[in-house]
């Protein structure tokens, strides 16, 4: 019985358990998996960075260029206003010139109130204001709001503004008001009835 008990612990001893074979093998998987995790993991981070400091470089360029607009648009949110006023003063001297007087006192009025008008309008040129033209310009949708439209006269173009109703303005490259305008429209030929003969 002894050594039937004797073989049987040579094969135990010739065969590696399961529990053995598991703990050699552990410390292997281990390794490889927190090295593996610790370079994801540094690649996430790495990204992460990378983002961050694309996002803070596009925020910084976007204030930088805000912070250029801020008085652009300063001055365009007080100027708006005063247009109407700028409106009023030339329809003012307009109906003023129509009037044909040698009154003292109404040419003493109409030269006031020229003299105000010509230095409001200087003040706003100062900020960067400017009128613009368009009696006689080709039509341009960027600086022209089209409110009507009228026959071409004999030597005018099509697309030409012939009228200009209301002003329009700009402050350096920012259109502030459209003009308003009336274009010249060429007439199309009406195409020609043949009679049946």
């Amino acid at each position: 019985m002894t050594e039937q008990f004797s073989e049987e612990k040579d094969e135990s001893l010739d065969r590696e358990s399961p529990s053995q074979v598991s703990e050699e093998e552990a410390p292997q998987e281990e390794l490889a998996d927190p090295l593996a995790e610790c370079t994801e993991a540094l690649s996430a981070e790495k990204d992460q960075r990378l983002r961050l400091a694309a996002e803070f470089a596009n925020y910084r360029r976007r204030m930088e260029n805000q912070r250029v607009e801020w008085p652009a648009r300063a001055r365009a949110t007080v100027i708006k206003p005063l247009l109407p006023i700028l409106d009023d003063l030339e329809r003012s001297l307009d109906a003023a010139a129509q009037i044909e007087s040698e009154d003292a006192a109404f040419l003493s009025l109409q030269s006031g109130v020229s003299l105000v008008y010509k230095n409001f309008v200087a003040e706003l040129e100062k900020f960067g204001l400017e009128r613009i033209e368009a009696t006689g310009a080709p039509f341009d949708e960027h600086l022209h709001e089209a409110v009507g439209q009228a026959p071409a006269a004999e030597g005018s173009a099509s697309g030409t503004v012939l009228h200009e109703s209301l002003a329009g303005y700009r402050l350096k490259d920012r259109v502030l008001r459209h003009a308003q305008v009336i274009v010249a429209l060429t007439p199309e030929p009406a195409p020609s009835v043949e009679a049946d003969a």
